[in-house]
């Protein structure tokens, strides 16, 4: 069996094979776009939660325990009056220093959650350094409470992605404030919300 080519043919060939080489560089392109996009997309910066999306009318209070504990009595008092529960992010510190206030707030009910262990500004640690600064923490909270928690507030409200990555990694929501009282600012003065 014999082929028999003339020049029309083999030009048809050739511009058959050259057409579907360039068909198949462009598509080798354009997938090596996509996934140049998607890693840079993927290096973006992560952020903490400012606020949820609810049907409800709810708010969600917060307070950071970092420094004394003078007002905590006060404090508990005022929120069981109000029949409300809130948030404490505690420094695992803190915790060492006030136990029985720890104590106090966990058993009127209120949710402690990890203000780290020191209260170090976090963007100037590793991933590691910040890993440990959380577990740590968390460890006091379950020593005291008998809970774990699963939510982490930066000191300073400071964060980056190594910040929230560590804290995602180890399976900690990182929480942020949408609105600040400012109260530490004037720490002499009364704040009263009402």
């Amino acid at each position: 069996m014999f082929y028999v080519f003339s020049k029309q043919k083999i030009y048809t060939y050739v511009v058959s094979i050259i057409t579907v080489v360039i068909l198949f560089c462009i598509a080798e392109t354009i997938t090596n776009k996509e996934q140049t996009f998607e890693a840079s997309t993927n290096n973006s910066k992560l952020l903490p939660i400012y606020n949820v999306e609810t049907n409800e009318n709810k708010v969600a209070l917060t307070m950071n325990c970092a420094w004394n504990a003078d007002d905590i009595d006060s404090i508990l008092k005022t929120l069981k009056e109000n029949n409300t529960k809130i948030t404490f992010f505690m420094v695992g510190d803190w915790i060492e220093k006030f136990p029985e206030a720890t104590k106090k707030i966990s058993k009127e009910g209120h949710e402690i959650a990890s203000h780290s262990n020191t209260h170090p500004h976090v963007n100037n640690l590793t991933y590691e350094q910040n890993i440990e600064e959380i577990e740590k923490s968390n460890s006091k909270i379950e020593k005291i409470t008998g809970k774990r928690t699963q939510i982490y507030r930066a000191p300073y409200g400071e964060y980056n992605n190594t910040v929230i990555k560590a804290a995602q990694d180890k399976g900690y929501y990182t929480i942020q404030w949408s609105l600040d009282t400012l109260d530490y600012t004037r720490p002499n003065r009364r704040t009263n919300v009402g």
